[in-house]
């Protein structure tokens, strides 16, 4: 009797953190509006984007597509490094060999749009 009550309570305590946990961990605080995909329904100019380039507003295009990692600035393994596209295309720097995969998950969380054709 006392091993099905320990059970019904672990049970219990399982469901209750489904509740409790949240489901995303999005540290991008996207503010486009998400199409399902994983991208942001809206667009930005590079004129737009060039204005984000500071440490407080750091903004950045890595294939055509437009993340907003100021959250990400100060936690970012290489320092500063992440500054120097900053308003600007990082595709090159993105892909390069100091990144493992896991950036490659990371950076969707911070997606905000997409770089308008010129």
């Amino acid at each position: 009797m006392e091993v099905i009550i320990i059970i019904s309570l672990v049970i219990l305590l399982a469901l209750g953190a489904l509740f409790v946990i949240p489901k995303s961990q999005n540290k991008g605080k996207s503010k486009g509006t998400d199409s399902g995909d994983g991208t942001a329904s809206k667009s930005y100019t590079k004129e737009e984007i060039s204005k984000h380039n500071t440490r407080k507003d750091c903004w950045i295009i890595v294939k055509d597509k437009v993340y907003d990692v100021t959250p990400y600035v100060e936690e970012h393994p290489g320092g500063d490094a992440i500054l120097n596209n900053a308003g600007g295309d990082s595709t090159e720097g993105f892909f390069g060999p100091q990144h493992g995969t896991r950036v490659f998950d990371i950076i969707e969380d911070f997606c905000i749009g997409q770089l308008k054709a010129s």
